[in-house]
């Protein structure tokens, strides 16, 4: 069977989620090509003849790029069964049956569209009903990359001193076992996540290095859901590769649970930590059900700090409880923090979304500060109590898209946005310090997975 496996967008990564499934489904003898939209055209020569044409959406702006694509893929594969799989697959089940996709899959992906493919080969017309989750163990392969963009062509690592270096990517569990309401992970694993064989992991990484990686990034949810398997595969990670690099996410209240293990991570090569601190308002944390607080994270800064790893925090900076007060309180803690050249100005900007199935609709009250789900979206809107507060972020959001359109760095953006932060407040701008914070190793595609498609992103269909 010819299949088709697509890709529209996973921040600059060479997905796993492509390179796993091909590896099953190649093993069983299927033919197998992959498409990155974000690198590579969709092409009618790339789907002519394909048996199944699977699309993965583990993002919501990869979701947003599928769904403009699907009349094109059914265009160029009109005989194919289509599949769609991945985190937002189950989430936006409804629009993706309304444009031709007849299975929908989430979690451990990889035997249903093996038993799929199965089924399509037999001559059957495989139905489905509703969305199938598989949250049980699998038999992980070593992921078959041959068929993706070289690694040089996707998100490079920089570095503070202007040197760049290329980057694998890895993923050594999947989903996680913690439960924030506003995370994407949660609907779909509730609290479970599966570990990768140490084997597969390594064998992942040695033949990204042999392509020329020359740092790892880790995509786990939290690295340190399971610690001991974490240390496994940065002890042989450090051993067999001594010069490889590599960055980490971690939740706030495992960096301080955890802390003894951080000089470990030192030692084998972490440069970064990324952590999803979201806020810095002890109430917007708790609605968020994000296991920790303000003094948390001013903590595992210093933490970090302590064994020379950089801390890259990202943050949900506009929520529906969110006051001008606690948005300075914000930029102030960067300021006070010397954190304001480690956290992309887009993450100052980010506003809160409610996709179908997150765990907020489930918080007492909050359906109270939502309107109707808004299949464009791909969300439930929701207006501040407070509309300056809405303008704030649409004129932030508008000024760091201007200011990377033309290359300005990321203490300039700032200053703009504490300005008219503290002018929402009435107040005068305070003078800021003459350094911010020092440049800390960063990817060449900010952190950001809930941005509008980009026009070249859309183009092509």
């Amino acid at each position: 069977m010819k299949v088709a496996l697509i890709n529209p967008y996973e921040l600059g990564r060479q997905p796993f989620a492509l390179a796993q499934p091909a590896a099953w489904l190649k093993a069983s003898g299927h033919q197998v090509c992959c498409l990155d939209l974000s690198l590579q055209p969709l092409e009618r020569d790339a789907l002519a003849g394909a048996d199944l044409v699977a699309v993965y959406v583990g993002m919501h702006t990869a979701t947003r790029i599928a769904l403009e694509a699907m009349p094109r893929i059914r265009e160029y594969a009109p005989r194919a069964h289509i599949s769609v799989y991945g985190l937002y697959a189950p989430m936006n089940e409804g629009m993706f049956r309304s444009l031709g996709a007849t299975t929908v899959f989430g979690g451990e992906v990889e035997p249903q569209l093996l038993s799929l493919v199965t089924e399509l080969g037999r001559g059957e017309s495989p139905q489905q009903n509703e969305a199938h989750i598989n949250l049980s163990k699998i038999p992980f392969r070593v992921p078959d990359r041959s068929l993706l963009p070289d690694i040089s062509r996707y998100a490079h690592l920089r570095l503070g001193n202007g040197t760049t270096r290329v980057v694998g990517f890895v993923e050594g569990t999947r989903g996680c076992k913690h439960l924030c309401r506003h995370c994407p992970v949660v609907p779909i694993y509730q609290g479970k996540f599966r570990v990768v064989p140490l084997e597969v992991v390594m064998a992942d990484i040695r033949q990204q290095v042999a392509a020329g990686a020359e740092h790892v990034s880790f995509g786990d949810p939290d690295f340190f859901n399971g610690p001991t398997h974490a240390l496994r595969i940065v002890n042989a990670l450090h051993a067999e590769f001594p010069n490889l690099t590599y960055d980490v996410t971690i939740k706030v209240e495992h960096l301080i649970k955890l802390q003894h293990l951080l000089p470990t991570l030192k030692d084998t090569g972490c440069l970064f930590v990324v952590s999803a601190v979201e806020a810095v308002d002890d109430e917007v944390l708790t609605q968020l059900d994000k296991g920790h607080t303000q003094e948390d994270f001013s903590r595992a800064v210093a933490l970090l700090r302590d064994v020379d790893i950089a801390f890259a925090p990202t943050f949900v900076a506009f929520t529906p409880w969110t006051t001008p007060q606690g948005y300075v309180d914000l930029l102030t803690s960067l300021v006070s923090l010397r954190l304001v050249e480690s956290v992309p100005p887009i993450q100052l900007a980010i506003r809160l979304l409610v996709p179908q199935g997150s765990y907020l609709l489930r918080a007492p009250g909050f359906l109270d500060l939502i309107e109707d789900y808004d299949p464009k979206l791909l969300g439930y809107p929701w207006k501040h109590a407070n509309p300056a507060m809405d303008d704030l972020q649409r004129r932030i959001q508008d000024w760091v898209a201007s200011a990377e359109h033309e290359g300005r760095d990321r203490q300039s953006v700032f200053v703009q946005i504490w300005a008219w932060a503290h002018e929402l407040l009435g107040q005068p701008v305070p003078v800021l310090p003459t350094t911010l914070g020092e440049p800390i190793p960063h990817m060449s595609e900010p952190w950001y997975c809930c941005a509008e498609p980009t026009a070249e992103q859309l183009q092509q269909f």
